[in-house]
């Protein structure tokens, strides 16, 4: 069975850091670019970051360039982002995606369940 699963969320202090983990199984996570996608409540579902499999590009929403780092350990099937610098506006479930091919911007055909983060003093 194909399953994508985050893990990672909870709750943190403005200013805090976060790592929400994606773990793959039933395929290869590093034939596929994989996302990661947010929803706050009340707002549509946001693209926040993305790392490609074919040369490791990465990509960030403006909102969360040089605070939110995105990478990839094919060795564990899992990608990471590591949120840092936490603000309230991040609160949000966060959801990982694999995409159909090897580079970001297109579908993408898996998803997993999603993690909740809250970002509160």
């Amino acid at each position: 069975q194909l399953q994508l699963v985050e893990s990672g969320g909870g709750l943190v202090q403005p200013g805090g850091s976060l790592r929400l983990s994606c773990a793959a199984s039933g395929f290869t996570l590093d034939y596929y670019a994989i996302g990661w996608f947010r929803q706050a409540p009340g707002k549509e579902r946001e693209g926040v970051s993305c790392i490609s499999s074919n040369d490791g590009s990465t990509y960030y929403v403006d909102s969360v360039k040089g605070r939110f780092a995105i990478s990839r350990d094919n060795a564990k099937n899992t990608v990471y982002l590591q949120m840092n610098s936490l603000k309230p506006e991040d609160t949000a479930v966060y959801y990982c995606a694999s995409a159909a091919g090897r580079v970001c911007g297109g579908a993408y055909d898996y998803w997993g369940q999603g993690t909740q983060v809250t970002v509160s003093s």
